[in-house]
């Protein structure tokens, strides 16, 4: 959920990292099959290493994310 906080035994927090994935030059390969392999293997990293996905977009030429990630871990 896109603004909910979030607790650990010593702390209270909201880390939420807006992260945009660009191929060389920008060129427009994303699309079609590649695109949904390539939200495949997002949400199964994701899913495995506990970052919630907010939102997603896949654009011709790059790709948004919205994601909140536990404070433990280094984007």
């Amino acid at each position: 959920m896109k603004n909910e906080i979030r607790h650990t035994a010593h702390s209270t927090y909201i880390c939420e990292y807006h992260i945009v994935f660009a191929p060389k030059y920008r060129r427009k390969v994303i699309y079609k099959e590649l695109k949904q392999d390539v939200g495949t293997i997002l949400r199964k990293i994701c899913n495995e290493l506990k970052v919630e996905i907010i939102e997603a977009e896949a654009c011709p030429e790059h790709i948004h994310m919205l994601v909140s990630i536990p404070l433990y871990m280094s984007v």
